[in-house]
């Protein structure tokens, strides 16, 4: 079957000829606000047969007809309550899917079965005219290959339908990119069977009440019969398994890095992206951008698939607003494989010599934090991470002695003089590092991260806040010179060559300012700014 591709905005009778198609009884590929659909009449039973072959799916899985208003309700359910038409005029058209009682005119084969029927209107103009044109409901489930993720384009649906099909109409990528939300009405209080493009909480604000159904959050028993699409089945799922990774973003990204192997794929948010460097990333939006991630995350699943990815590990949102509908998506592409990562607190500290790190760590201890310092675990590599010492001698000659030692006077020599060695350096203990002190965040509610190079190393991207420590610079000169031994020219010197106090203005989300006359007085100050910090996390 050659598969036709109609561009209505060039094709003055695209719109007739692909009602046309319905109206035979053939498949159209139809784009809608949520994800593209495979169409077919759905009143015609051999119609509605060719979609469940087109898709391989499974034929007690129901589908949903779609009409292009709410005066068509009555055409095809029986008994339809008051409230569906309340919400018919807040949210149609729109993802929404309402479940109601079928009149016989609706087949059995269309319903999966059951005597009640899915029905929503689409928030696509074009889809609606070709609705109106066919003058029959249009059964459509999304147009993927049954179990893989839900095309947001057409060619998605070309990828998965060509050949297979009569037509595919091309109406631009989906604004909302998953499927409605689906309610039945036939039960008191309403039941939210899938979510969707349409938050639970807008539901509630019109019905009340909504009970959430188990299959939303967990697997059906072993014989249990969907009521709604995307109930029962695996669906949505890249060849390649998933672990969905769920918690605070920072404490889910940390989870994630330390546990990549060398040929995992990572769906994350946005702003962690650059720690999974080397590894093939699909961005899914902002951490706070739900929206942004509900358009994304169909893409998210089909990236992997023309790969050699052997794994995949999913940042998932929080399940407010549209995050239920992502979150839901997610663990059913990994069959509800989900690791838990919690939402425990890690501060970075970073601040130049003398300001007061070490009171500041000191503090977060007493409050039952655990305290990892980067330079210790990174000499600890040194001698005992063979794949990092490995790497160091690959790009900069034989810097280890006999028993596995640096000689850094020997690898100075090399990296001192030379910025672009210095940086390369950098980048292969980093690449080391970072993981090494994700892992060890693992279990812990409050982590203290102390780390020079806490922003430039990509570890500031693991904490919930980044804290400079910073203090006047005669102050600094007088602690260094006490503690260190050392005169004031050179206590200067060391000074000067670090990071200005601005810089941490600048890029830290939280400034300590140490002016306190003891240590003892500057830890108890640092307490109470950090009781202060970990309040305002928790809210």
């Amino acid at each position: 079957m050659k598969t036709r591709i109609f561009h209505p905005e060039k094709e003055n009778n695209a719109i007739e000829e692909s009602a046309a198609i319905l109206r035979r009884g053939g498949l159209l590929g139809i784009p809608t606000e949520t994800v593209y659909g495979l169409g077919a009449d759905g009143l015609n039973e051999d119609a509605v047969l060719h979609i469940f072959e087109a898709k391989g799916r499974p034929q007690d899985n129901p589908l949903i007809i779609h009409v292009p208003e709410a005066g068509w309700l009555e055409r095809y359910c029986e008994d339809v309550p008051e409230v569906a038409y309340r919400l018919a005029e807040k949210f149609w058209p729109g993802p929404l899917t309402m479940i109601l009682r079928r009149k016989k005119i609706v087949p059995l084969r269309t319903t999966g079965g059951l005597e009640t029927v899915g029905v929503r209107c689409p928030d696509h103009a074009l889809t609606r005219e070709i609705i109106r044109a066919a003058g029959v409901p249009v059964a459509a489930p999304s147009g993927n290959t049954s179990g893989r993720p839900s095309p947001t384009t057409a060619g998605h649906m070309i990828e998965d339908m060509d050949g297979k099909i009569d037509g595919i109409v091309d109406g631009g990528p989906c604004s909302v990119g998953v499927e409605s939300t689906i309610i039945d009405l036939t039960v008191t209080p309403p039941r939210l069977l899938r979510p969707g493009g349409l938050p639970l909480e807008a539901l509630r604000e019109v019905l009340g009440e909504v009970a959430v159904d188990k299959a939303v959050t967990g697997k059906l028993k072993e014989g249990e019969r969907p009521r709604a699409p995307g109930m029962k089945y695996r669906h949505y799922a890249p060849k390649a398994p998933v672990t969905v990774v769920i918690g605070s973003p920072e404490r889910s990204a940390a989870w994630i890095l330390g546990a990549l192997g060398e040929k995992a794929g990572v769906i994350c948010f946005d702003e962690f992206a650059p720690l999974f460097e080397g590894h093939l990333v699909h961005r899914l939006g902002a951490a706070g951008d739900k929206a942004a991630q509900a358009r994304h995350v169909f893409d998210a699943l089909r990236t992997f698939d023309d790969t050699d990815v052997e794994e995949i590990y999913a940042q998932c949102p929080d399940e407010s607003g549209l995050g239920l509908a992502v979150s839901n998506r997610l663990k059913k592409a990994a069959g509800f494989h989900v690791v838990d990562a919690g939402s425990g607190l890690i501060f970075g500290l970073t601040g130049g010599t003398g300001a007061g790190k070490t009171s500041a760590l000191q503090a977060l201890e007493d409050l039952g934090g655990v305290i990892l310092d980067a330079d210790a675990i990174y000499h600890e590599m040194l001698r005992a991470d063979v794949s990092l010492r490995q790497d160091i001698t690959a790009s900069f000659g034989d810097v280890f002695d006999e028993n596995g030692v640096l000689d850094r006077q020997k690898l100075g020599s090399v990296v001192f003089a030379d910025e672009a060695a210095l940086a390369k350096l950098n980048a292969v203990v980093y690449a080391h590092l970072l993981p090494e002190v994700a892992r060890r965040m693992a279990g812990h509610d409050l982590v203290g991260l102390d780390a020079i190079n806490l922003l430039e190393s990509g570890m500031g991207a693991l904490c919930c806040r980044t804290v400079g420590i910073t203090a006047p610079a005669e102050l600094r000169v007088r602690r260094i010179m006490a503690r260190d031994g050392i005169d004031e020219d050179y206590a200067k010197l060391r000074i000067s060559a670090q990071k200005s106090d601005d810089y941490y203005r600048e890029n830290c989300t939280d400034v300590l300012e140490n002016r306190a006359d003891t240590p003892e007085e500057f830890r108890e100050m640092a307490r109470q700014f950090f009781i202060d910090l970990i309040k305002e996390e928790q809210q």
